[in-house]
């Protein structure tokens, strides 16, 4: 590991219980900051209403009011979603209702890229929709530095992530993948515990100027753009705790793992895979069938580019 990152690791990871939630109201109310707070949703009814629920219970009453904004954004649930979501307190917007001039394309980085429409706050605040035994320090704890230091732009969470009652098992992809290539193509990154955690908050500012990967790429697309864009220094992780939620097949897996390496590459040459197309195998009557699936190849512009983006924030 690089001494810069030694160095980093001591200076800029912390634990949630570093900053007491009193500590974070009182550095919220003397800077004016405003916090919103973004589930990207797919088919999550059965933990979407706990998270939004614990959510606005514990960080928007008026005792605590840590996050202004609490918004769902449903990409297009088949379920309850909406209506669970909705239910507990949070605003739910349709994905397809942002930006409709621009057709959707699948994928949670463009739910991510399109929330930055839907919301207002001067830090958004990341959580996935998935998470099982959802705790307040997920939100307070990422959020707590971006309040206390004005010199960090974007905090990652860090956790344990079992795989059903084995420790530590989670994230594979994370292990497998996306580590290696930190390690060997931005050795600087190489201190994040949780690259592709889906728990992180980011200054608005920040995150206007980056482009989104649409896909699964999304997490790794963000850190490593945002790490050429303002530097180590303005980059920190948190450690919540444990991280509960659903695991992917291999299949998924495969599939989440090519277009992660399809925008590390994109990002190391800025040029095009020759086939951006993933073939796995099913077992079907006649034996091993293949199935091929494109990998995501797609990347929303930086949002400040977008005419409807910025006459809004003129407004």
């Amino acid at each position: 590991m690089l001494d810069e990152v030694e160095r980093w690791l001591k200076r800029r990871s912390w634990s949630a219980d570093d900053r007491p939630l009193d500590r974070l109201l009182a550095a919220k109310r003397a800077a004016g900051t405003t916090v919103s707070v973004v589930l990207p949703a797919l088919n999550e009814e059965a933990t979407v209403g706990e998270i939004a629920d614990t959510i606005r219970r514990e960080l928007m009453g008026e005792a605590t009011p840590l996050v202004d904004e609490l918004v769902v954004v449903d990409s297009g649930s088949t379920d309850r979603t909406a209506e669970v979501a909705a239910a507990a307190g949070a605003t739910v917007v349709p994905r397809d209702s942002l930006l409709p001039r621009l057709p959707a394309l699948p994928g949670k980085g463009e739910v991510l890229w399109r929330s930055l429409l839907a919301t207002s706050g001067d830090i958004v605040c990341f959580i996935d929709a998935d998470l099982r035994e959802f705790e307040p320090r997920f939100v307070s704890g990422i959020v707590g530095p971006l309040l206390t230091d004005p010199t960090l732009e974007l905090v990652k969470g860090m956790y344990d992530r079992p795989l059903g009652e084995v420790t530590g098992q989670g994230g594979r992809v994370t292990e497998l993948v996306a580590r290696p290539l930190l390690n060997l193509h931005w050795p600087q990154l190489a201190g994040f515990v949780q690259p592709l955690g889906g728990e992180y908050a980011a200054r608005r500012s920040l995150l206007e100027r980056l482009p989104f990967p649409v896909g699964y790429g999304v997490e790794l697309g963000l850190l490593v753009d945002a790490l050429h864009t303002v530097g180590l220094d303005a980059l920190g992780q948190v450690d919540i705790g444990v991280r509960k939620h659903r695991h992917q097949d291999g299949q998924a897996l495969g599939r989440m793992a090519a277009a992660i390496y399809r925008t590390a590459q994109l990002r190391l040459a800025r040029g095009h895979l020759v086939r951006p197309r993933l073939t796995q195998f099913d077992r079907g009557e006649n034996g091993f069938e293949p199935r091929t699936t494109a990998v995501d190849t797609e990347e929303r512009p930086p949002m400040v580019e977008i005419p409807e983006y910025t006459a809004r924030r003129a407004a």
